[in-house]
This record gives structure tokens, C-alpha cells and sequence, in this order.
């Protein structure tokens, strides 16, 4: 075995022990079944959920289902917790619906990408090895936790606190994220379909103010569905402010900039017209101008 195996090995009970610590907090104040929290019923799901759908993937050896998965899994651990939360308000509705309509956008989106393309080669040398394989889907399971875990708790809470302005402010943040967000994807995927492009990267559109508009977009409606949730933690409920902290951080830190970044300076670093668009343009934050 060797030691990237032997580290997944180690990884998996930590990733599922850390889900635990947030379904324990988030759980606090929540809706119940049988004595059960909802909330906790829906962290398991989520990994179970990745456990089920590892299986026949390992086994076939493809990787086309994993971003697919991701997505189903917050549609329907959401719809469940409506479903299983009585007398969900409107702000945890509202919630919701932000959740699913963005899962069913990034998921498709994801999910067509990687079928046009045929594989997704962050998985070519993981695939074959089925602790490294097993625990990046345990991963994910704790990826779509901590991602969703604030608007899971509102949903779930039974603290009801009417609309006010922090759900208009959060909405509207969560708006322009979104909005963000689709617009770079789409001016992205026009880009690279044009045979003229072959080859070059984007610096236009929203490309122009910043190096990863898509990134700032995904931060910022997270930040929005944070506001929204605001007016009904309560306790160790709190926790859960790590969901938007998280994002940032696996973005900017994590799978998202370092790794496009690196990539991109392997197949244009030197080039001064690249060299120049790096130096004008800022990696996250839109510049204004």
C-alpha cells in the first residue's frame, strides 16, 4: 500500500468524525423524528448517499456521476428536511429554494461538462486506488455538509423569526453571487466552444475584472444565504458559520485558485500578454474599473 493509500485510510474517520461534530452542533434547537434530530438524519445521508453511488463508479472506474452526486445530494437532503421540519417558515423556504436552484444550475452545469469532455482527469491516477478513490467521496460528503449546514439548520430550527431585513440583504447578496457566478460559466463555455480560442485563456467579460469571477460569484451567494440564516441560530448553532469560511477557504486555498493557477502558469507563464493580464487583473475581488 502505498502512502497517499495509507493517508486516505487515515482521512476517511477523521472527514466522517468532523461531519458528526457539525450534525451534533447544528442539531441543537432543530426539528426531530422519533427522538432523532432532522438535522443529523441529513448529515448521514449525505454521506451515505456517496457511499452508495462509490460503489458502482469504483467499480466501473469512472468518475462521471461524482459532481452529479454532489448535486442530487443537496436537492434532496434539503427537500427531506422541509419535508421532515414542521412548520418550516418562510425564510427557511426561501432558503431552500436558494440551495436547490443553485445545486440544480452548478450540478447540470458540472455534470455536462465532464460527459462533453468524457472523463474528468483530476481522477486518472485516484481511480484505481480504492482508499484514495473512497475517501474523495467521503470528502465530497463533508464538502456538501459544510457547505450547506447554515441553511440546514434555518430550515430545521424551530427559533421563527419573520422576514426582515437581514433576509432582503442576504437575498439580494445572494442574487448578485449567482448572478456572477452564470454569467462567468457562460462566457467562459462561448469562449472555449469558439476554434478561434483554441489554446488562448479568457481575459474577457467579467474575465477582464478578475481571474476568477466564478469563484468570487460562489463565495459571495454563500455569504447571502449566511445573512439570511442569521436571526435564528442560537447556541452551538453558531458552528455552522463555518459553511461560508469554508467555501472561501476551499477556493481560494484549497481545490480552486492554487490549482488553476498552476495550471495555467505551466501553459502560458512567460507569455508576456498572460504576464500582463496576471499583473493588471486581480485573482477574486472584481476590480471596478
Amino acid at each position: 500500500m502505498t502512502t497517499k493509500s495509507r493517508n486516505a485510510l487515515i482521512s476517511i474517520p477523521i472527514v466522517v468524525v468532523v461531519g458528526a461534530l457539525i450534525a451534533l452542533a447544528g442539531s441543537q434547537g432543530g426539528s426531530t423524528i422519533g427522538g432523532v434530530s432532522v438535522f443529523a438524519i441529513g448529515v448521514a445521508a449525505a454521506f451515505v448517499i456517496q457511499w452508495l453511488v462509490f460503489i458502482p463508479s469504483f467499480a466501473a472506474q469512472t468518475e462521471k456521476f461524482y459532481d452529479f452526486t454532489g448535486a442530487l445530494t443537496y436537492i434532496a437532503i434539503t427537500i427531506f428536511l422541509v419535508l421532515a421540519s414542521p412548520g418550516v417558515d418562510a425564510r427557511g423556504l426561501i432558503l431552500a429554494a436558494m440551495v436547490v436552484f443553485w445545486a440544480i444550475r452548478l450540478g447540470s452545469f458540472l455534470f455536462l461538462r465532464v460527459m462533453k469532455h468524457g472523463k474528468d482527469d483530476r481522477f486518472d491516477e485516484i481511480k484505481p486506488d480504492f482508499p484514495r478513490f473512497l475517501n474523495t467521496w467521503t470528502v465530497q460528503g463533508l464538502w456538501v455538509v459544510l457547505t450547506a449546514a447554515l441553511a440546514w439548520v434555518a430550515i430545521t430550527s424551530d427559533k421563527k423569526v419573520g422576514l426582515d431585513w437581514f433576509t432582503v440583504v442576504g437575498v439580494l447578496v445572494w442574487a448578485v453571487g449567482i448572478a456572477i457566478e452564470i454569467a462567468a460559466d457562460i462566457q467562459k463555455s462561448a469562449f472555449k466552444a469558439d476554434p478561434a480560442n483554441e489554446g488562448r485563456y479568457i481575459s474577457t467579460g467579467l474575465w477582464s475584472k478578475s481571474r476568477h469571477p466564478n469563484y468570487f460569484g460562489e463565495i459571495t451567494l454563500w455569504v447571502g444565504v449566511a445573512i439570511i440564516t442569521l436571526p435564528v441560530l442560537q447556541g452551538w448553532q453558531w458552528a455552522a458559520l463555518i459553511s461560508p469560511v469554508f467555501v472561501a477557504l476551499l477556493l481560494t486555498k484549497g481545490s480552486g485558485v492554487p490549482l488553476l493557477e498552476a495550471k495555467a502558469d505551466k501553459k502560458w507563464g512567460g507569455q508576456a500578454d498572460y504576464e500582463d493580464y496576471k499583473k493588471n487583473t486581480p485573482v477574486l475581488i472584481p476590480k471596478l474599473k
